[in-house]
This record gives C-alpha cells, sequence and structure tokens, in this order.
C-alpha cells in the first residue's frame, strides 16, 4: 500500500470516527434535554407555619430547597454541585419551620457496606446533615440514620448500630461540621428504632426489637429512665403520640411461634436452633408466606399455634394505647406502663395485614388497608361511645396511595386514582368520616400532597404530559396548583412530546390490562416504524399517562418520549400484578417463579403491536428495568419471533434456587427457555446492586456465551440497583436507543458472539 493510499484510509477512518462521536454527542445532548430538569422528592411541611422543604436532584446534584408563603420562591439550602453519586434522604423540616435535616449518603447493603459508586479509595459514609432555612451553610451533624427533630428544634435523633443518639442542632465547629457524642444517648438491648419525640419533648417513644418480640420503649429526659409499654411477647411497632402529649398509640402483632423461629444454636440446653433455621421465607408477627421466587413456604402444623400464631380471639392485628406518664414501678424494680387495646382485626382474617404505621387524628387513629380490593384509609376512635368502631374515609373505585393530615388533625388529603384510573389526584375527607371531597382535576397528575400550618393551602408534586414533575401549591378550595419548581430550561423539548393513549388489550387467558401508546408526531399515512415495548419494575407499579411520581419511571417516561421523537412506536405495559387496577389484579394468581402469568400480558402486547398498521411486525424491541428485566428476558428467551432485540438493566433470571427441569419455579424463568432465546440483548447492572443479586447476570452471561446468543455487557462498578451517577444514566440510555436502533432501524445484522 503506498503513502497515498494509507493516507486516504487513515482519513477515510478519521472522518468515521469524528462522525460516530458527534453522533454520540448529538444523542446524549438530545437525551439530557429530556431528563435534566430538576427532579423534586420528599415533600415536607412544616407544622406551625407556611413553610415546605423538598429535596431534588438536578443532573446527577442533590440539593434541598425550601419555600414559604405567601410568594413561595424556592431557595436552594446546601450547594452539592457535583454528580458524585451522594444520595439525599430522609428530608425533615421542624415544626417552626426554621431547620431542616437530612440525610447523605446511601443505606448500607446486607454486608454493612455504603454505596461508592465513584470508586472513591476513601470511601463513602451515611450522615446527617442539617440546614437553617434563613440562609447560611449546611453542615454535618453526626454518622447515622432515621434524623427526627425535637419539637424546640434544638436537638435531632438519629439511630446508629441498633442503638438511639442524639446530637445538637448547632455549628459549633470552624470546618462545618458538629462533633455529636460518640455514646447512645439511649442504650438498650435489642434493634432500637422510631425514635419519636413527644409534642412537649419531654420523652422519647422508641421501638426495641429482639428476635422474636419487641417492644416499645417510653425514655423520660428530664429522670434519665426508660419505661416499656405493656412489655409481652408480641411484635409492638409504629409509636405514635397524641397532639396532647398524654397518649401513645401503637400496632401489636404475635410473637413468633415456634415453626417460625430462625435463632441460632447457643450454649446450653436452654438455646437450641429454631426449627426454621435456614428454612423458606419468615416474617415477623407470626407470618409465613411465599415470595414471587416461588420459594416453598414452612409446612404448616396441624397443631394450633406452632407455626401460625394469632391472639386470643383468632385475629392477628390489634391497635392499643397507653396514658403517659403512666410508668409504674414494679416490685422486681422495673418500670411499666399499662396500656389497653382499643381496635382489633376481624378474627381469622388476613385483609388488615399489610397495616404497618398509625397516626393520630385529634382523639382518633387513621391507618391504610385493603381489606377489599382497594387500599383505603380507616378513622377508628381511641376512647368514647364509639371506641373501636372503624369508619372508612376514602370511598371510590380506586386506590389511595400517599396521604397528610392538615395541621389540627381534622382534614385527610389523599391522593388516589379513584376518579381517573391512569393519573392520580388530590381529594380531601374529614378525619372523623364524612363525604370525600376533590380537589384537582383535569389531565395532570397530583401526588404527596404536604398540608399547610394555616389549612388554607397545600403543597403537591404536580406532572404533565409535556411537563416534568414540579413542587405546586394548590389552594385547597380553588384546586388549581401554582407551580414553583423547577424552571424549564429552553432546550426542554415540550413541543416534542406527545400524548400517551390509553389503549386496553385482553390477554390470552382472558385478563384485561392497559398500556400507554406513544405515536410518534411525524408519522405518515401508511408508513410502518419500528416499535419499542417498555416493561416497568416493581411489580407493584403502574405506569401514567405522564410523567412519573418515582425517579426511575420519571425518566422511563422521558426516554419513551425520546424514543418516540426518534420515530419509535412504544407502547408501555401495566402488567398483571401492578398496582392502580385493583387486588385481584395485583395478586394476581400463577405470577413470578409460580408460572409466570404476567408474561401472557407482554406477549399479548407484542402481538397487539404487530397488528398495527404503522408498525413493522419484523422490528419490535423490549426494555425495562429490574422487574421489567425479567419480562424483557422472558421475550428474548420465549419469543424471539416477535421480540427482536433487548435491553435488560438488572433483571432476574432465575427464580427460586432450582435448576431442576421440572420444577415450577426454574419453568418461570426465563433461563428454562434459553434453547430458543435468538435475538440480541444489552445487559447493564450495578455489582453493588441490593435489589437484584447480581449473580443473575452473571449467570445469564455464561448461559448466553454458551448458547452463543449475541450480548452486550455493561458493568457499573460499585454502583447499586438504579443508577446513583447522572452521567451514567446518560451513557446508559444512548447506548440502549443506540442498541435499538442497529438491529431495529438498519439492515445489519450481527452473527457473532457477545462482546
Amino acid at each position: 500500500m503506498n503513502r497515498r493510499v494509507s493516507m486516504t484510509v487513515l482519513v477515510f477512518f478519521a472522518l468515521v470516527t469524528a462522525a460516530q462521536q458527534a453522533s454520540v454527542a448529538q444523542s446524549r445532548a438530545a437525551i439530557d434535554n429530556y431528563i435534566s430538569p430538576g427532579y423534586p422528592y420528599e415533600l415536607v411541611s412544616a407544622k406551625k407555619t407556611d413553610r415546605i422543604a423538598w429535596l431534588a436532584y438536578e443532573r446527577g446534584m442533590r440539593n434541598v430547597y425550601t419555600a414559604a408563603a405567601p410568594a413561595y420562591t424556592p431557595t436552594r439550602l446546601t450547594r452539592f454541585l457535583e454528580d458524585d453519586g451522594v444520595d439525599l434522604t430522609n428530608l425533615r423540616l421542624s415544626d417552626d419551620g426554621s431547620t431542616a435535616v437530612f440525610v447523605r449518603g446511601h443505606e448500607r447493603n446486607r454486608a454493612g457496606w455504603i454505596a461508592n459508586p465513584t470508586s472513591n479509595p476513601s470511601g463513602a459514609d451515611r450522615t446527617i446533615w442539617t440546614a437553617r432555612t434563613a440562609g447560611g451553610n449546611a453542615w454535618k451533624v453526626a454518622e447515622g440514620d432515621e434524623p427526627f427533630v425535637s419539637p424546640d428544634a434544638r436537638w435531632v435523633l438519629y439511630v446508629k448500630d441498633g442503638q438511639i443518639y442524639r446530637a445538637p442542632i448547632t455549628e459549633t465547629t470552624s470546618n462545618g461540621s458538629n462533633a455529636a457524642s460518640d455514646k447512645p444517648f439511649i442504650k438498650a438491648w435489642g434493634e432500637n428504632t422510631e425514635p419519636r419525640w413527644s409534642p412537649d419533648g419531654t420523652r422519647i417513644a422508641f421501638v426495641s426489637t429482639r428476635g422474636d418480640h419487641s417492644l416499645i420503649g417510653v425514655y423520660d429526659v428530664q429522670k434519665r429512665t426508660v419505661s416499656y409499654v405493656s412489655p409481652s411477647v408480641d411484635f409492638d411497632r409504629s409509636p405514635a403520640w397524641s397532639p396532647d402529649g398524654k397518649q401513645i398509640a401503637f400496632i401489636r402483632r404475635p410473637g413468633t411461634p415456634f415453626g417460625l423461629q430462625t435463632q441460632a444454636a447457643g450454649t446450653g440446653i436452654g438455646n437450641p436452633p429454631g426449627p426454621a433455621v435456614g428454612r423458606g421465607n419468615v416474617g415477623r408477627g407470626g407470618a409465613r408466606g411465599q415470595g414471587r421466587g416461588g420459594e416453598s413456604p414452612i409446612p404448616e402444623s396441624p397443631i394450633p399455634g406452632m407455626t401460625r400464631a394469632t391472639f386470643k380471639g383468632g385475629y392477628t392485628l390489634s391497635f392499643w394505647v397507653a396514658e403517659v406518664p403512666g410508668g409504674l414501678a414494679r416490685e422486681d424494680g422495673s418500670l411499666e406502663t399499662p396500656a389497653r387495646e382499643f381496635w382489633h382485626s376481624p378474627a381469622n382474617d388476613e385483609s388488615f395485614s399489610r397495616v404497618n404505621a398509625i397516626t393520630w387524628a385529634r382523639d382518633r387513629i387513621i391507618f391504610d388497608a385493603e381489606p377489599e380490593e382497594w387500599i383505603r384509609y380507616y378513622s377508628v376512635a381511641v376512647s368514647g361511645n364509639n371506641a373501636g368502631a372503624s369508619v372508612v374515609l376514602t370511598p371510590g373505585e380506586g386506590m389511595v396511595e400517599n396521604a397528610a393530615l392538615s395541621g389540627d388533625g381534622a382534614t385527610l388529603y389523599y391522593a388516589t386514582n379513584a376518579a381517573d384510573r391512569d393519573r392520580r389526584h388530590i381529594w380531601k375527607v374529614a378525619a372523623a368520616g364524612g363525604e370525600a371531597v376533590q380537589i384537582t382535576t383535569g389531565a395532570e397528575i397530583e401526588t404527596y400532597p404536604a398540608a399547610l400550618a394555616s389549612g388554607k393551602t397545600i403543597a403537591v408534586f404536580s406532572a404533565g404530559t409535556a411537563r416534568p414533575q414540579s413542587v405546586a401549591v394548590v389552594p385547597v378550595d380553588s384546586g388549581t396548583p401554582n407551580v414553583i419548581f423547577p424552571k424549564l430550561a429552553s432546550t426542554f423539548p415540550a413541543a416534542d412530546h406527545v400524548a400517551p393513549q390509553n389503549v386496553t388489550l385482553t390477554a390470552e387467558d382472558g385478563v384485561k390490562f392497559n398500556n400507554q401508546l406513544f405515536v410518534p408526531k411525524d408519522l405518515h399515512a401508511g408508513e410502518k416504524r419500528p416499535a419499542v415495548i417498555f416493561v416497568h419494575g416493581g411489580p407493584a407499579r403502574q405506569m401514567l399517562l405522564g410523567y412519573h411520581y418515582m425517579h426511575f419511571y420519571h425518566m422511563a417516561y422521558a426516554v419513551n418520549q425520546w424514543l418516540a421523537r426518534q420515530g419509535y412506536v412504544v407502547m408501555s405495559v401495566n402488567y398483571r400484578s401492578g398496582i392502580g387496577y385493583g387486588k385481584s389484579f395485583r395478586m394476581a394468581a400463577n405470577t413470578g417463579g409460580r408460572g409466570n402469568a404476567e408474561y401472557k400480558d407482554v406477549l399479548a402486547a407484542g402481538k397487539y403491536l404487530q397488528t398495527r398498521e404503522d408498525v413493522d411486525k419484523d422490528r419490535i424491541g423490549i426494555w425495562g428495568l429490574s422487574y421489567g428485566g425479567v419480562l424483557t428476558a422472558q421475550a428474548l428467551a420465549r419469543n424471539s419471533d416477535i421480540f427482536k432485540v433487548g435491553v435488560d438493566l438488572a433483571g432476574v433470571h432465575l427464580w427460586g434456587g432450582s435448576i431442576e427441569p421440572e420444577s415450577v419455579s426454574y419453568q418461570s424463568s426465563a433461563i428454562s427457555a434459553i434453547d430458543s432465546w435468538k435475538s440480541p440483548v444489552l445487559l447493564l447492572h450495578g455489582d453493588d446492586d441490593r435489589n437484584v443479586a447480581f449473580s443473575q447476570t452473571t449467570g445469564l452471561v455464561q448461559l448466553l456465551r454458551a448458547h452463543n446468543v449475541y450480548h452486550e455487557l455493561i458493568v457499573f462498578p460499585d454502583d447499586v440497583h438504579d443508577s446513583l451517577l447522572y452521567k451514567r444514566w446518560l451513557y446508559a440510555f444512548d447506548r440502549t436507543a443506540e442498541f435499538l436502533n442497529r438491529f431495529l432501524r438498519a439492515n445489519q445484522k450481527t452473527t457473532t458472539a457477545g462482546r
């Protein structure tokens, strides 16, 4: 080859490389425009003044914002200005609105490791921070979790290593940190959590879990004494102070029966191992069950009380209340606070089993439960002639997802899909019962109400088909949201968004399910486009006709809009076992490792797209995260004839622990159909995933290699289930689009085994 030819080849490859780099840069800029608006989450309000606060995720930078009446102008309180993967959670606002407290750093995994997605050799920590809403620098208070601000905003309680600590909310050092005590404020045997100040700050209630039972403790700040509330062999949790601080209510469930005990063997004849060590799914409160992975539950014993625990009368859930102060000195020298039961679930009825928290509303307790088809809120009088009688607060054919009480405890504000199945709107009802009134209406989505102290307004998250999740203030009478955050940049492509259409389909076994269809704006009559199915995770999720309130699905909605802008017909599938369509739909038979029935919905969606005149039936792909990865792998393995390419983010590929071909869990797994898997797949997974074991991808890759299935693999070292780094999402979505385009838009075929 002469020099002229060599130079020509070099120039050609340089031009190709430059063109590819320009294309990648353009693609990333495009998706950045869609997902870059600040995403608000964890909206809270002060009890005694009209002030709100929230956390915001802005291109990976996480910060605390606040706004106050009357103008509600957003003000950023922190300066964390890097995409460093350090999470912000657990936002609290003091009663007077003067102080915001939050946790910085991700949760620990099972080994106690805090996520460190940047692979910082110094490691990562999980710390409590605070900031004054009047301004100034935020500062670190202590290392810990579960912060709870005192009523006078002087102290914060927090949990560390199973003990309860206290730190002053004062900036005392020049480096912006506040060294807290290295000794627990309340040191008690067991795993101690849920610290709760009494309204006057003189007492602290907490939960002390001790293996087969748990206790409610009450700490007297002045006397430095601990009194346990009616101690028993049962599980007590969710301590809730009455508004006047004179009573404390809590939930009680039965303790662990012999057949479900899992303790390891100790020394001496009185410490044998629990009969259920290493067996099945065992929960607290005498719970037994079988997960979606198809694990076998512990067989129920014919001996009453051996594997199923109930209270006398056959019920398994009760609410108790104690008078405080009520600590009585026993002859053994300990303190006990007597309590009484004021409500319990029906006998032999498991329909109230999901109740995990209670809240005082004046002289009543409110809670959410699902005894029938829909999740509803209930109210129970603690005392008086109607004590123990429950009242349904939230009627209608729809679920209640989140709620908040007014400052005076008289009104419950809640988000529901009762009037609009594929959206959420805000309603209100008297906490004592009465007619529910809808506050917000229309084609937008409102969630997570936060009541303002004056009772005139509430704050909500609000979103639309072309407007990302925002913070809005809503008058409780007019119901018209006033959006205050974020301010959208001129580069945000609102005009390019399409309004998704609801499409109801029927699977081969007769189950009806809803979907959102995104049709490109530039589609011409007679034209056939490639199509992509998106499958959500969970599976207890519901995709909506607009931007979603959960972060990943908020981004996924934007990605689906982006794909539609690129010319794809996109369908988001709300398959059985998701929420929003009733208990029967969510608890559908034979899903997951028990039969994989939900895949029938995905298959029906794929076949529906094949019948559309605007879809090329031979160019259909699929993508999803987590449970969406499960169904992506199922589609590629079982129906490569329909699904020509897929992107599987952190999916489960083997249900249960069996690889025996005849086991139901194995037959329900994607890998049971590995012989028919022909379609290429892009796999993405963080190896510090706390939701889906990284081994699920490790094992799948070995099978794909052995069966010569084309695959590409992206591993995010030290990252979690859904990446903590914005730059990685840009990369992941860019690679997703490139992979889909390569196999659905071009005639190029790849035959070699994966990289």
